[in-house]
């Protein structure tokens, strides 16, 4: 950690990143975003715990708490880290983490594999947290589905299924989520309503699905910079030199 970030992007899916690139150009308009990545291959255990102490292994490079921001798994990632770390994160922000913080979109995909084929389940992801697409696009999702669920950090397989259920979090906490979102639905995520203290956020992003901070990258940004700004009112905001 060659230079101090503000905040540090938590990714579990080498091909999830595309997804998130246009969020962090528009938060790295503003603050200094750097992008820790957790990478597995396919003869590799699963294993949130290693992830952990990677992540609190780099994070020790650190001299300051950070804020930590991430999707799904990564987001995931961070809520149980910070439960263990707490001293070393700023604030926590979720994207796409319901009440139960493990319901991934591989958990619905190993939910269905008892009654259709892989590719039949894939294309029907594919559609259902990206919307219509033209086939050509509905192709390459399914191509980026099968490699995030060969190589990419999740609780579930298809012999089991994991619930880590919600709790309060000891650092400021904001929410985020998609009204559109078929896998962490809005009831899902209000399950976080009654953990959230003073000064944390909730708040619903009214389409973009699964992956709305993709679909509405400058809006996800500006309600998250803003959550940000609001914990550093009495030390003169946020440092504006950035790179991710």
């Amino acid at each position: 950690m060659s230079k101090q970030p503000d905040a540090i992007w938590l990714n579990t899916s080498s091909s999830f990143m595309c997804f998130a690139q246009p969020l962090l150009r528009e938060l790295s308009n503003h603050v200094s975003v750097a992008r820790w990545e957790y990478i597995q291959t396919q003869d590799e255990a699963s294993s949130l715990d290693v992830a952990i102490q990677l992540l609190h292994s780099y994070l020790q490079l650190s001299k300051q708490p950070l804020h930590l921001i991430g999707h799904s798994t990564g987001g995931l990632l961070g809520l149980l880290y910070t439960r263990q770390y707490p001293e070393k994160v700023k604030s926590l922000t979720l994207l796409a983490v319901g009440a139960d913080a493990a319901v991934d979109w591989q958990a619905h995909y190993y939910s269905h594999c008892p009654y259709l084929s892989r590719q039949k389940i894939l294309n029907a992801m594919a559609y259902n947290l990206f919307g219509y697409q033209n086939e050509q696009t509905i192709q390459r999702l399914e191509r980026i589905l099968e490699q995030d669920l060969d190589c990419s950090l999740s609780p579930h397989s298809l012999f089991k299924r994991v619930s880590i259920p919600a709790c309060p979090v000891p650092v400021p906490l904001m929410v985020c989520g998609s009204t559109d979102d078929i896998i962490v639905e809005p009831e899902a995520l209000q399950g976080w309503r009654p953990f959230l203290t003073d000064g944390d956020r909730y708040w619903e992003c009214q389409r973009g699905r699964h992956f709305f901070h993709f679909f509405e990258p400058r809006l996800v940004a500006e309600q998250v910079l803003d959550f940000w700004q609001s914990l550093h009112q009495n030390t003169g905001g946020i440092c504006s030199s950035l790179k991710v």
